[in-house]
């Protein structure tokens, strides 16, 4: 039988197909989808939180590669920028996950909900910020900016995970001066890159459900698909407003999760 599914009951599987699907269409939009993903693949019966991080990455890589392909084919997002930032990302992702199994992510989740309070509120209250493509740096700079945003969203991806997408959307918004529609192209291919380095630290530990991983991927690609499609075709108002929606989940969640570990 094929690893992962010996202790899956049907009603489970088919949660783990819809959550990869939604998880899906809402990465490729704005981010976001491991809020979905990740909680549903712990209820598959014995998995570890370690099996569970590296059998969503491994779900999360078709979505994100789908997606990023759709975009590229409708956007043509700038590659000279795209792949130097995450090939940083990648090597940023690697090693965040080299660390992930050693430092407590309760430490980092009261700053990620101030951090993601203050880019809501930002996008909020600044309605025009991503409407239209306004570069803020040319030259080395722009450069220069595009790789530490890859590498420190890529650290971040691989040592924690939550909202990534959407943290890399809004770098790329705010600092680099990217419309939303061509900011998702982007943070796709670099989102990609990010679940590539974290699969190479959690492949050779054995740590992935292959069956459980194939079948979230198919499931991803599918909601991938749809949600670049979607994207595109409604530019950058709609992916605001998802962003927003999503931005929103993601302060609920961590900010639950934070209450729940230190007043409980």
């Amino acid at each position: 039988m094929i690893s992962g599914f010996e202790s899956i009951q049907l009603t489970t599987l088919i949660l783990v197909v819809v959550a990869g699907f939604a998880a899906g269409w809402v990465d490729a939009v704005v981010g976001g989808g491991g809020l979905i993903q990740l909680p549903v693949l712990l209820l598959v019966p014995g998995i570890s939180p370690v099996q569970a991080l590296a059998t969503n990455k491994m779900g999360s890589i078709f979505g994100t590669t789908t997606s990023a392909v759709t975009y590229y084919g409708r956007v043509r997002p700038d590659l000279r920028t795209a792949i130097p930032m995450a090939v940083i990302a990648l090597a940023g992702s690697f090693g965040g996950a080299s660390l992930a199994a050693g430092l407590p992510a309760n430490v980092f989740k009261p700053i990620i909900v101030v951090a993601l309070i203050t880019v809501a509120l930002f996008t909020a209250f600044k309605p025009d910020v991503g409407g239209l493509t306004v570069l803020r740096h040319d030259g080395r700079t722009h450069y220069a900016v595009a790789c530490m945003i890859g590498a420190v969203i890529g650290f971040y991806d691989g040592l924690i995970g939550p909202g990534t997408g959407s943290f890399l959307i809004i770098a790329l918004v705010a600092a680099m001066g990217y419309a939303f529609l061509e900011a998702s192209a982007k943070a796709k291919i670099v989102n990609m890159a990010t679940n590539a380095g974290a699969l190479l630290f959690f492949l050779p530990h054995g740590s992935l459900l292959w069956g459980v991983g194939l079948v979230l991927g198919l499931a991803n690609m599918a909601g991938g698909y749809l949600g670049a499609r979607a994207a595109v075709k409604q530019g950058s108002r709609f992916i605001r407003l998802v962003f927003l929606a999503v931005v929103g989940a993601l302060i609920i969640k961590l900010g639950y999760d934070v209450w729940n570990e230190n007043f409980a």
